[in-house]
């Protein structure tokens, strides 16, 4: 009798922390910091109603690539000609300059926990990524360090909260009758969860991972739905260890507001334990995001294809020698920024229309419900990208 594979050792968890840690980046702690000071335990119901739109923004992607079996940029060419490559190309420049700000991100943790320069923690940083790269079980060992670095964080936060004691009781309030509403913060989470490269790296690792065709979307959704899960503890966890500083009347500090949250909860082990936190949130998105705009390339071309150890690597490299030149590239960041909020809404608008085709989806049904959530969301990211862009 084969025995039954557990959740954290199948191809659905490695899918669902590969996307999860893709998300959890330096913005992804900074944007958390700062709307807890902004909103307070209003934050809450932020949070709430953004894992509803993220649910449904993954699941319409992952559904609708899972049973066509085809990646992104395959299934745009076949919606609209021509669409995949513009699609690679958003993906490739905001991937190759975020990247630039993970490794600027990961350069920080180490020098927090070693007192290493910035440069030399990147360096470092960049070349624990080749080193997964270049491994012959490469995938096996991206998943083993996305579970490892994702359960890390979450224990490590969840730490810090017990020490920073917010008043839960208030929090549950605001979450379901929020004093303050900010749209704006809701649609920012959306595009900062499963915006730009974010939601098509668990996608894509579950096409590499044979789990294709309309008789896999069960494994798909759970897969999908875990990986929005994971990320949402740990915002949830971060908000917390926020609030219970904010709650107190302390001040963030508005230079690096979530280190401030892990040093005025815990002292100096609180940001010895930012520096662990800050560097595996940004070497795990630093090998997500390598990951992801690779597999965009992988298909334009049968040289890409058995080159992609070598473009990984370059990648990454490219991404280390901005870094090492420039420093982090603020005003490319904002810029590039607000070019990748329009991924996601292109990209769904592109799913939802090759959800209802017959040569693309067989006789699978898309679910009406998710058609919506789908519609919904890209009115409300296409209108925060606007808005940012102008």
């Amino acid at each position: 009798m084969k025995k039954k594979q557990s959740f954290l050792g199948s191809p659905i968890a490695a899918a669902a922390f590969l996307m999860a840690t893709s998300a959890i980046g330096p913005g992804f702690l900074t944007q958390t910091a700062v709307f807890t000071n902004q909103l307070l335990a209003s934050f809450g119901f932020v949070i709430l109603i953004s894992i509803l739109l993220d649910i449904g923004a993954q699941l319409n992607i992952w559904k609708v690539l899972g049973v066509s079996g085809l990646r992104a940029q395959e299934l745009a060419n076949k919606v609209i000609p021509g669409s995949g490559y513009l699609l690679t190309a958003l993906i490739v420049i905001g991937g190759l300059a975020f990247n630039t700000g993970n490794l600027a991100g990961a350069g920080l943790g180490l020098n927090v926990i070693t007192g290493w320069s910035p440069a030399t923690g990147a360096v470092i940083s960049a070349a624990i990524a080749i080193g997964i790269f270049i491994n012959n079980n490469s995938l096996k060992w991206m998943d083993l360090f996305a579970k490892i670095m994702g359960i890390l964080m979450i224990v490590l936060t969840l730490y810090v909260v017990f020490v920073s004691r917010p008043p839960l009781d208030q929090v549950i309030v605001e979450s379901i009758f929020p004093k303050k509403i900010d749209m704006i913060a809701i649609i920012t989470l959306v595009g900062g969860t499963v915006g730009g490269y974010i939601s098509f790296a668990g996608a894509h690792r579950l096409l590499d991972a044979g789990l294709t065709g309309e008789k896999h979307t069960k494994e798909v959704g759970q897969s999908a739905v875990s990986a929005i899960l994971i990320a949402s503890v740990m915002r949830v966890l971060l908000f917390l260890a926020a609030y219970g500083v904010v709650a107190k009347g302390l001040a963030l500090d508005s230079a690096n507001p979530p280190a401030s949250v892990f040093q005025l909860a815990a002292g100096n082990v609180g940001y010895f334990i930012f520096g662990i936190i800050m560097w595996s949130a940004a070497i795990t998105s630093v090998v997500g995001s390598a990951y992801t705009s690779i597999s965009f390339f992988r298909s334009l071309s049968p040289h890409f294809e058995k080159t992609q150890q070598s473009l990984l690597i370059g990648f990454v490299l490219i991404a280390l020698g901005i870094f090492l030149m420039v420093g982090k590239p603020v005003k490319t960041l904002i810029v590039v920024g607000a070019l990748n909020g329009f991924i996601l809404p292109l990209a769904l608008v592109l799913i939802l229309l090759a959800s209802v085709r017959k040569d693309i989806m067989g006789n699978y049904v898309h679910p009406l419900w998710l058609k919506i959530f789908g519609g919904l969301v890209v009115f409300a990211t296409l209108y925060i990208s606007i808005k940012s862009l102008i």
